[in-house]
């Protein structure tokens, strides 16, 4: 499944803020912890708490939420499927990354441990 350019856009132009919320909720109704959300994004992202809390509450799209970012090596072990695409065949970065966050967020929701979710070669 091919994403498109105008696809591409706009996941690139929402506002991290906004979605951070959704994340939060998908985790806490699975007994998951806002703690360990942060923890999951700050792997991926190399964003410290501080950091990470101006952008929670900041209104940074995703596209410069992930320009500030660096993103962890091991993200490329991230693999499987979201939104019907395959992760780790996703050809725009932003998106690719973004989806990358989505996984990570589905994995801490069904319950994974923590040291699956944050990848080690």
């Amino acid at each position: 499944m091919k994403s498109t350019q105008e696809q591409d856009d706009q996941i690139a132009n929402m506002v991290f803020s906004k979605i951070y919320p959704l994340y939060l909720t998908k985790v806490e109704k699975k007994a998951r912890t806002s703690n360990e959300l942060n923890q999951v994004i700050s792997w991926l992202t190399g964003y410290s708490e501080a950091v990470l809390q101006k952008h929670i509450n900041g209104s940074a799209t995703f596209e410069a939420f992930f320009a500030d970012a660096t993103i962890n090596p091991n993200a490329k072990l991230i693999t499987g499927k979201i939104c019907g695409y395959k992760v780790e065949e996703i050809d725009n970065p932003i998106t690719q990354q973004v989806r990358y966050l989505d996984k990570l967020v589905d994995e801490l929701a069904k319950g994974h441990e923590l040291k699956k979710i944050l990848r080690s070669a």
